[in-house]
């Protein structure tokens, strides 16, 4: 093979890299990963180590991103998040519901699940963000559809910041000065 020849199976192979970057970022879309980071393990660019997507998180689901991830949790309107921060970097989070959605946690169970996952990692710091002022910090023991008929559901009369808070380190087990609660208005929630 002459130098000449050479050179043009280079290019057809690179070429055909090219042509397999093309299927390989529609498997790459549909698995969520992104045509970008497709198409640089095919060629080899440094964007491979590009970062993955943000972890949704929707009501009622307990997830988590490793170090350096991101986690999302989408149409917080009358939910609260809790997101555990580890030593490692990684987050660990909960998007706890007023009234149980299908086939996920309700509100008196996801504390205890949030716990079980994070496990004998080593925990900086408890995030708390959400509606507030429509949480009453009883819902972490006893989810508001819990109640029977006649019972009495108790319902919040202001924002109960260090209510919650408390709720919350006893359910996750941490101390109480790990965990810091913030109203914030609705939408999605971006967590690095």
């Amino acid at each position: 093979m002459d130098e000449k020849t050479a050179g043009s199976g280079r290019g057809l192979r690179k070429r055909g890299l090219r042509l397999l970057a093309v299927p390989a970022a529609v498997l790459a879309l549909h698995a969520g990963t992104g045509a970008a980071v497709a198409q640089s393990h095919l060629e080899g660019s440094p964007a491979a180590s590009a970062t993955a997507p943000a972890v949704r998180i929707t009501e009622g689901q307990v997830r988590e991103a490793g170090p350096g991830g991101t986690l999302l949790y989408p149409s917080v309107t009358s939910c609260l998040t809790v997101t555990v921060r580890l030593a490692d970097g990684g987050l660990v989070g909960a998007h706890a519901s007023l009234f149980q959605v299908p086939g996920e946690y309700r509100s008196d169970r996801i504390l205890g699940v949030l716990r079980d996952r994070v496990g004998d990692r080593r925990v900086t710091a408890v995030q708390v963000r959400g509606a507030v002022g429509a949480w009453h910090p009883g819902y972490f023991t006893k989810a508001v559809e819990s109640y029977g008929d006649g019972e009495a559901v108790p319902y919040p009369t202001r924002p109960d910041p260090e209510g919650l808070a408390a709720a919350v380190a006893d359910g996750l087990g941490q101390p109480r000065a790990k965990v810091s609660v913030t109203d914030v208005p609705d939408g999605d929630q971006t967590v690095r």
